[in-house]
């Protein structure tokens, strides 16, 4: 996948360049060897994409020397050539050309960026392109502290708020909020997370400035958080780790697809234990050993006045 959001910037393909106008991405996905593919191929993975809440799927087919399809038709040569070396910078199959075909992903960056994470998927899927019988693993490292929350337009905690910041309270006070970079991590095999962990922070100052950065003030730390602060003015010591899914190890070990298959006692949608027969009613003595009551709502009952004298 290559970001060519600069080759459509007011470019001859109106849709993709006002929208890029406008703030939008471009994201390039490879399809080695879709250009033979019939045209009923290419509506699917449009409907699909619209199914999704997508606007869809742009294209171009590299067929007989020419970029055809209606993004191909309007994009300059020199844009369409730019499109092809970035992708052939990270491509693994070898150089898009002739029997190839690209797709577009335009949107704003956090939706485009989640879409053509499925589109590449599901492109791949279709035309057999995924290593079978292997598991590749990879780190996820430095991960955002913040992001920004484009509907309100404040900044948030991007992940976990109690990990510490790359460059500690020095990169709280003195950098842009979404440059600073946690110590956070994920262990992914084949796609799949299995494990999260942080290097939690364990210093008051800095975590008065972390919340305070997301529009927590002092006295809300303190009322939310007081315990794991008094605990951290004793002297808590540098601390982290990871949390490994062994559920999620063995779904890929049994090459399930899903996780309620080998879960030993899945919940249902209303998230009810079928099996052990949960949740169940429990005993008022009991409840009044833990001090606990019960405001269940009220049983409506229908009546129904059929004109009758009975």
């Amino acid at each position: 996948m290559a970001d060519v959001t600069d080759a459509f910037r007011d470019s001859g393909f109106g849709l993709f360049a006002r929208n890029v106008a406008k703030g939008s991405i471009v994201r390039a996905i490879p399809a080695t060897g879709a250009a033979s593919r019939p045209r009923s191929f290419f509506d699917k993975l449009n409907d699909w994409a619209r199914d999704e809440g997508a606007g869809g799927l742009g294209y171009i087919i590299f067929s007989d020397g020419e970029a055809k399809g209606p993004i191909g038709k309007n994009l300059e040569p020199d844009r369409i050539e730019a499109i092809k070396m970035a992708l052939n910078e990270i491509s693994v199959k070898g150089p898009v050309g002739d029997g190839d075909a690209v797709f577009f992903v335009c949107g704003k960056q956090a939706d485009a960026e989640r879409f053509s994470g499925l589109a590449r998927t599901r492109i791949c899927d279709e035309l057999g392109l995924i290593e079978e019988n292997c598991f590749k693993f990879c780190w996820i490292v430095d991960y955002p502290m913040y992001e920004m929350d484009e509907e309100h337009g404040k900044i948030e905690f991007s992940h976990n708020p109690f990990s510490m910041p790359q460059g500690g309270l020095e990169a709280l006070q003195n950098k842009d909020p979404l440059e600073i970079l946690a110590y956070q991590y994920d262990i992914v095999c084949n796609g799949i997370e299995l494990s999260s962990g942080a290097i939690r922070n364990h210093k008051v100052d800095i975590m008065y400035k972390a919340f305070d950065i997301a529009g927590y003030g002092k006295d809300v730390v303190e009322d939310k958080f007081g315990g794991l602060l008094q605990a951290f003015r004793y002297g808590a010591p540098p601390h982290g780790g990871s949390a490994p899914g062994i559920d999620r190890i063995v779904m890929m070990l049994a090459d399930e697809p899903n996780i309620r298959e080998i879960i030993a006692f899945p919940m249902n949608q209303q998230a009810e234990d079928l099996l052990m027969g949960a949740p169940a009613q429990v005993e008022e003595s009991r409840l009044k050993d833990l001090s606990i009551k019960l405001d269940l709502p009220v049983e409506a009952k229908l009546v129904v006045d059929d004109g009758s004298d009975s």
